[in-house]
């Protein structure tokens, strides 16, 4: 039963997100970390996303994020994957590969392991960017399993996406 609210609400979300997208002939695009897709998933599970979504990118591993997405080694090195820095920095390279007016990035920390006192499991930092560079960040704090961490991102992440 949760499995079924969730995808139901998955699904809901990517219809609203392509409902805005088309009455504003924008396109959307995704850089993902800890989410693995799901982000790009959910849109691409909409028939027809195909005139309003541009791209995913899943950058899991720091060479990927700087080879894909421009981001910068020492951000990496200076704040962590999982920072706000490195999502912003996510995000301005998702729009600068991409023909897409609007943007999210997410990088965290899904679990079980790989968490630290000062970023524990659940640790999710988020960035939405439109073509005018107009960036807005938030973290989230997440609880549960690994996959309910990514499902909670992945909500989260849309949500945001459709504030823009």
């Amino acid at each position: 039963m949760k499995i079924d609210k969730m995808n139901e609400r998955l699904l809901l979300l990517g219809h609203e997100l392509g409902v805005q997208m088309l009455q504003r002939n924008w396109r959307v695009a995704t850089a993902e970390s800890c989410t693995g897709g799901g982000i790009a998933t959910a849109i691409t599970a909409i028939a027809g996303s195909s005139s309003w979504f541009d791209c995913g990118i899943v950058s899991y591993a720091n060479s990927a994020k700087e080879k894909l997405l421009g981001v910068s080694n020492k951000s990496l090195d200076q704040y962590g994957a999982v920072s706000e820095e490195v999502v912003i920095e996510m995000v301005r390279g998702v729009l600068a590969v991409s023909a897409a007016n609007l943007a999210v990035a997410v990088s965290g920390i899904a679990g079980p392991g790989g968490g630290s006192p000062e970023k524990p499991v659940g640790t999710v930092w988020f960035a939405w960017a439109t073509s005018s560079d107009h960036v807005t960040t938030q973290q989230k704090k997440f609880s549960g399993d690994r996959r309910d961490i990514q499902n909670q991102a992945v909500i989260f992440a849309l949500e945001g996406l459709l504030d823009k």
